[in-house]
């Protein structure tokens, strides 16, 4: 049986390599893609002993096989070129290079981030499609038209760091919640980027995929998806979370606060506390303002309501929620869930089902669906106990 998980960490590699030798990005990712279907057709019974050499040399010679057919009148110096370079395939590791050319300027974000989960994440069309929420064709040539704006692109150009922080955070995230496991790679594709910049975005971008991470394995219950205030805390990765501190307050310290710093502030407040009741969410509800102030997003403005919520009592928390547009992610959930503390059942009841309907993912339905369901319960209790009194 094949290792999926090899091939896709190699990929990214294998393409990095083609475009050092001379390949366009375009043309090495579609080399690539042909030396992985001769893989899954050749290894299985003759597996190499240096899969990345193995990978590298079937992919060049497709490019140049490619190159010859579509152009015969190259001059010698362009079919000396594409002679392929002698000895191995080089150790060195181009993901982060590769994620640079992904994020290059003359793209758009949302272009960049396709872009990189395809040849960097290893992610199919299909399920970057999927997680914008857009047609498979669309995404194909949402990706197409990236691939040909940065085929004229040296690797060695800069990209934008801000664009390339964007692409690992969603990244980071797909591999949390998706089909494929990514989040291991973008952690240390983030921490290479850290430590060859100053910037302390980077830094907190680190310790936010870090504080997240340690509560990994927390998160779900043989499929059910468990919430912060519900996970058993002995099970998170308090090595992990050491980490993450120590490198938010090197971040902090440099006194050049960014989204991703604040992000990792409230993170680091839920890991400090020894249970939900104990979270400090006066300061939550801070650095909520800081990112806010820093963002100005409504998904922001969301999460806010709920710790205000927490902080101030339910009512401030619908107050709160009441400046956030309509049609927000997660926004029907959270009035649900502030509605309930409110001591509305009925109607935390009814809104948690309609968030049920509007969830992604079916971890996410079942739980909402099962909320409704105890909530109704529990309003059919209390309606029977007032009938008896």
């Amino acid at each position: 049986m094949l290792d999926e998980r090899l091939l896709r960490e190699l990929t990214p590699r294998v393409i990095s390599v083609l475009v050092r030798r001379g390949a366009d990005f375009a043309s090495a990712e579609d080399a690539v893609q042909e030396a992985l279907v001769a893989a899954w057709e050749t290894w299985l019974d003759d597996p190499p002993r240096d899969p990345k050499a193995w990978l590298v040399t079937a992919a060049w010679r497709r490019h140049v096989d490619h190159v010859r057919s579509e152009s015969a009148r190259r001059t010698r110096e362009d079919r000396e070129a594409l002679e392929p370079a002698p000895g191995p395939a080089a150790e060195e590791d181009d993901s982060l290079a590769l994620c640079f050319l992904c994020a290059h300027p003359s793209l758009t974000p949302s272009s960049a981030v396709a872009l990189t989960l395809r040849a960097v994440g290893g992610l199919t069309t299909r399920q970057i499609a999927a997680a914008y929420l857009v047609p498979e064709a669309t995404m194909a040539q949402r990706i197409s038209r990236a691939k040909r704006t940065v085929s004229g692109v040296r690797l060695d150009e800069p990209g934008d760091l801000a664009t390339v922080l964007r692409v690992l955070y969603l990244v980071f995230n797909e591999g949390y919640t998706g089909e494929v496991d990514l989040a291991a790679e973008a952690i240390r594709l983030t921490r290479r980027l850290a430590a060859q910049s100053r910037e302390p975005e980077a830094w907190g971008l680190l310790a936010l995929m870090l504080l997240h991470h340690a509560r990994r394995a927390a998160r779900t219950d043989e499929g059910r998806l468990v919430p912060l205030a519900e996970q058993d805390r002995s099970r998170w990765d308090t090595a992990v979370v050491a980490e993450g501190v120590e490198v938010l307050q090197s971040a902090l310290a440099q006194d050049r606060l960014g989204e991703y710093q604040a992000q990792a502030a409230i993170a680091a407040l839920h890991a400090d506390a020894p249970s939900a009741e104990e979270t400090d969410w006066v300061q939550v509800v801070e650095w909520y303002d800081e990112l806010l102030a820093l963002t100005g997003s409504p998904v922001v403005r969301l999460n806010r309501a709920v710790a205000v919520g927490e902080a101030d009592g339910p009512r401030a928390g619908l107050a709160a929620l009441a400046e956030v547009p309509a049609g927000i992610p997660r926004r029907t959930a959270a009035e649900a869930w502030l509605r309930e503390h409110d001591g509305d059942l009925a109607r935390a009841a009814d809104l948690y089902a309609e968030a049920a309907r509007q969830a992604s993912n079916a971890a996410e339905r079942a739980h909402l669906t099962k909320q409704a369901a105890r909530l109704r319960h529990r309003a059919v209790d209390v309606s029977e106990n007032q009938e008896l009194s």
